[in-house]
């Protein structure tokens, strides 16, 4: 299962509580429909019916079927640049 590291268990729980307004919301990845080798991320209050949700410290991260799969063995990372923008990063978990 997608793990999350502190750093983008905290910012995905901000940007969430922020964008959603609720402590449900999280962070959608889903498969692109044209590309499977890419995602589409976005923030949602709820998950869809047959999302797979991964929960660290408050976080949610709501995950598409085909996502979930393709995301099993990795964590997931995020910074923030100094402009205040939002980079996301998938890695093999260690």
């Amino acid at each position: 299962m997608l793990t999350l590291t502190d750093n983008a268990a905290s910012i995905v729980k901000g940007l969430a509580d922020r964008v959603t307004g609720t402590e449900e919301g999280g962070l959608r990845i889903a498969t692109q429909e044209t590309d499977p080798t890419n995602y589409e991320v976005t923030m949602t209050p709820t998950p869809q019916t047959n999302d797979l949700v991964v929960e660290n410290d408050g976080a949610h991260v709501f995950l598409e079927s085909n996502a979930a799969t393709a995301l099993a063995d990795k964590q997931l990372d995020a910074t923030i640049d100094d402009a205040g923008a939002v980079r996301f990063s998938i890695a093999a978990r260690a």
